[in-house]
C-alpha cells in the first residue's frame, strides 16, 4: 500500500474518533460536534451536532464569495436545452421552492416524494426539502403506479412533487396518470401534488383537479412565484435527510435511511480525496437522481465541495449517438466523470473503435470512475487503452452512500488493476468470511486468495445507512444477523495479498455445479475475452444431475458478422480452457439485448427464473420489458408472470 493512503486508512481504523472529527472540519455546522461517534456498533455519528445540508451545498459558498461560480449545468440531449445556474441563482431558486413547500405545511421531519425527470427542478426539490429539514424520497420518473403506491404507503409523504412527464428516446412518458393511479391505490395519505408543466409532455395540474378525492393539484410555477424564500433550518446530525428505496423492490419496500451530518462529512471527504473535486472543478456523473449515485454525486457531493455538477438528460447511445458523453465532457470542461460499466459496454457495442469520439474531447478529463455493475477486464482494457484516461473501477452500494473501495485520486494516484475495485476507503474494514462467518481474508496455503462473503466490520463509517424506514428489525435481519459484528454486503469476492478487493458478483450469483462453487463473474470474464462479444451474463440454471450448470447469454458488437454455431462452440472452448471442465459449460445463447434495470444492472435472477420455467415478476426498475419477451421467445418457453 502506498504511504499517504495507508496512513489515512490505518488512522481511520486506530483512531476513528480523531480521524472523523478532523474530516468534519470540512462541513459548516450550526452546532459543531464534540465527538464523532456514540460508541455503539449500530450507533450515531456526530450525535451532539447540528447543521443544514442545503446551507452546506449552497449558502456557504455564496457567503465565501463564490456566488458567481457555476453550481449546476443542465445538458438535455433529449430537448437540446443547455442551462447554467450560479451558486447564487441556485440558492435563491431553492429558497423559493422551499418557501413553496413551507406554505403547504412541510416542515422538519415531514416526507416529500419527488417524482421528476432529469431536469433542474429535481435538484431544486431535493435541496429545498433539505433546506426545511424535511425528508425527501426520490422515485425514478416513470416507475409504475403500483410501485409508486407502495412507496407512498411506506414513506407516507404529505406532498408529491412531479412533472407532466419525462422523455425517453422516441417517446414521452406521461407521469400524471401514473401518479393518479398510485394515489387511488394508496388513498388518504397525500394531500397535495405539485406539478411542473413540461411543454414537451402533455398534462398539467389543471387537468387533474377533482380526479382524486382529497388531493389538491397545484402548478409549480404559480406556487413558486408566490412563495417567500425560506431560510435553512438546522437539524440534528442524525436526523434523516432522505429515504431511498432499493432497486428491484416489490411487495414490501425497503427504504434505506440516510442521515444528514454523517453523510455530509463522508461526501466532503470523498469529493476531495477520492474524486479530486473542489471549487472550480466540474464533475459529470451520468446517472439519475432516482439512484444513490445521483443523490451522492450529481447533487450533494459536488455542491458540498463547491464544484460544478453536470445534470445530463439522455442515454449513452442513441441521443443522438455514441459520442454524446464525450461531447458533454468537452463542452463543459469536465475534470472527473462517473458512469456505469453498462454505459461503456453500450458505447463499445455500437462504436467499438471509438469513431464517434471527437478529437481532443477528453484532453481535460483526468479520471473516469465506474460503478454500479461489475466491470469486466475486457471493457476495462478497452476503455483504458481507447480513451487514454485513467479508469477507476470502484465499489459501493445504495446502503453505503459512498465508496467502500476505490483509488483515492485526490489523495494519491495508486495502481489500478483490471477486475479489482481497488482498496478499502477510510472507515471500511473489509473482510472475506466463509459461510460459517470464519474470517478467511488473506492468502490461502496454496498462494491463492480465498473467495467468500464480503463483509464490513462494524461500526460502519459515517454516511452509510442508519436503518430501514419504519422497520429497525428488518435492518438487523437483512444486514447484521448473518455474521455478528459485521455488515453483510451480499457480494462475494476475494482480497489479493496487496489488499486489492475483487468483487465477483452477488452471493446468490454463485453457481454450485456438482458441489463446485463457481462465481458468475469469473465465467463472464472469460466470455468477454472473445473479440465478438459486447456484453454477457452467466446464470446458474437447474440441472437434474449436477444441481446447477452455467449458462451464458451474450450480445455481439456492432458490425460483427459471425456464424452463431461456430461462436457458441468457441465460447464453450474458451470456458473449458480457462475455467476447466468442472464448469460443465455448454449452453450459450446469443441475444440482441440483455434485460437490465434503468441503472444498468443485468436482471440475472429474472433471467434464471425464465430459463428454469418458473413464474417471474417483471421488476419495476426494468429498462425495457420487451427484452424479456425476446428472451422468452428465444429460449422457446413461456413461464407465467406474477403480480
Amino acid at each position: 500500500m502506498a504511504d499517504e493512503y495507508a496512513t489515512q486508512w490505518r488512522r481511520s481504523m486506530d483512531d476513528p474518533e480523531g480521524f472523523w472529527l478532523d474530516a468534519a472540519s470540512a462541513v459548516t455546522w450550526t452546532v459543531p460536534p464534540s465527538r464523532a461517534h456514540d460508541g455503539d456498533a449500530e450507533g450515531r455519528w456526530f450525535p451532539d451536532a447540528a447543521l443544514n445540508m442545503s446551507d452546506n451545498a449552497l449558502d456557504r459558498h455564496v457567503d465565501a464569495g463564490r456566488g458567481e461560480n457555476i453550481a449546476l449545468r443542465y445538458h438535455s440531449a433529449m430537448t437540446g436545452t443547455h442551462k447554467a445556474y450560479t451558486y447564487r441563482e441556485l440558492r435563491d431558486r431553492v429558497a423559493e421552492v422551499a418557501g413553496m413547500l413551507q406554505s403547504l405545511g412541510v416542515g422538519r421531519g415531514d416526507r416529500v416524494l419527488i417524482y421528476l425527470p432529469m431536469t433542474p427542478e429535481a435538484v431544486m426539490a431535493m435541496l429545498a426539502c433539505a433546506r426545511l429539514g424535511a425528508i425527501h424520497s426520490v422515485v425514478f420518473g416513470g416507475f409504475a403506479a403500483s410501485e409508486l403506491a407502495v412507496r407512498i404507503a411506506d414513506a407516507r409523504p404529505s406532498v408529491i412533487v412531479t412533472a407532466s412527464g419525462g422523455l425517453e428516446p422516441g417517446r414521452a412518458v406521461e407521469y400524471l396518470p401514473i401518479v393518479r393511479k398510485a394515489l387511488e391505490a394508496a388513498p388518504g395519505i397525500v394531500g397535495t401534488v405539485v406539478v411542473r408543466d413540461r411543454a414537451a409532455v402533455p398534462g398539467s395540474a389543471a387537468d387533474m383537479q377533482d380526479t382524486v378525492d382529497g388531493v389538491d393539484w397545484l402548478d409549480w410555477d404559480d406556487r413558486v412565484a408566490q412563495a417567500q424564500p425560506a431560510a435553512p433550518v438546522p437539524v440534528v446530525a442524525h436526523d434523516p435527510l432522505y429515504i431511498l428505496y432499493t432497486s428491484g423492490t416489490t411487495g414490501s419496500p425497503k427504504g434505506v435511511v440516510r442521515d444528514t451530518g454523517g453523510y455530509a462529512v463522508a461526501l466532503a471527504w470523498a469529493m476531495r480525496n477520492i474524486y479530486d473535486i473542489g471549487p472550480g472543478d466540474t464533475m459529470f456523473t451520468a446517472s439519475d437522481v432516482g439512484w444513490v449515485v445521483g443523490h451522492s454525486f450529481i447533487v450533494y457531493g459536488p455542491l458540498i465541495a463547491g464544484g460544478t455538477t453536470v445534470l445530463f438528460e439522455g442515454k449513452p447511445v442513441g441521443t443522438p449517438d455514441a459520442g454524446e458523453f464525450w461531447r458533454v465532457v468537452r463542452d463543459h470542461g469536465v475534470k472527473t466523470m462517473f458512469t456505469a460499466p453498462t454505459a461503456l459496454r453500450a458505447i463499445r457495442r455500437v462504436d467499438p473503435d471509438l469513431e464517434e469520439l471527437p478529437e481532443g474531447a477528453l484532453d481535460g478529463l483526468e479520471t473516469l470512475f465506474l460503478a454500479g455493475e461489475r466491470l469486466d477486464p475486457e471493457t476495462w482494457h478497452w476503455a483504458n487503452d481507447g480513451l487514454g484516461v485513467p479508469i477507476v473501477d470502484h465499489w459501493w452500494q445504495t446502503e453505503t452512500g459512498w465508496p467502500i473501495c476505490a483509488v483515492p485520486v485526490g489523495l494519491e494516484r495508486l495502481e489500478t488493476r483490471a477486475g479489482s475495485t481497488a482498496l478499502p476507503m477510510p472507515g471500511y474494514d473489509v473482510r472475506i468470511l466463509d459461510g460459517s462467518g470464519r474470517d478467511i481474508t488473506g492468502t490461502g496455503p496454496d498462494g491463492s486468495s480465498p473467495e467468500g462473503n464480503i463483509a464490513l466490520r462494524l461500526p460502519l463509517p459515517p454516511g452509510t445507512l442508519t436503518g430501514i424506514w419504519g422497520d429497525a428489525q428488518r435492518y438487523r435481519d437483512g444486514y447484521l444477523s448473518a455474521f455478528p459484528g459485521f455488515y453483510a454486503t451480499g457480494d462475494a469476492g476475494h482480497i489479493d495479498p496487496d489488499g486489492y478487493v475483487f468483487v465477483m458478483g452477488r452471493t446468490d450469483d454463485v453457481i454450485n455445479v456438482a458441489g463446485h462453487r463457481l462465481s458468475t463473474g469469473s465465467l463472464e470474464e472469460v466470455l468477454t475475452m472473445h473479440h465478438a462479444v459486447a456484453e454477457c451474463a452467466v446464470i446458474g440454471i437447474r440441472d437434474h444431475l449436477k444441481g446447477q450448470r452455467a449458462a451464458g447469454f451474450v450480445t455481439l458488437k456492432a458490425h460483427e458478422h459471425v456464424d452463431h454455431d461456430q461462436l457458441e462452440a468457441e465460447l464453450v472452448a474458451l470456458v473449458r480452457e480457462h475455467i476447466g471442465p468442472v464448469a460443465a459449460f455448454r449452453d450459450v445463447t446469443i441475444l440482441e439485448r440483455l434485460p437490465k434495470t434503468r441503472s444498468g444492472k443485468i436482471l440475472r435472477k429474472t433471467m434464471r427464473q425464465i430459463v428454469d420455467g418458473e413464474p417471474y415478476r417483471i421488476p419495476a426498475t426494468i429498462e425495457d420489458p420487451a427484452v424479456l419477451d425476446a428472451l422468452v421467445e428465444t429460449i422457446g418457453r413461456a413461464p407465467q408472470t406474477v403480480g
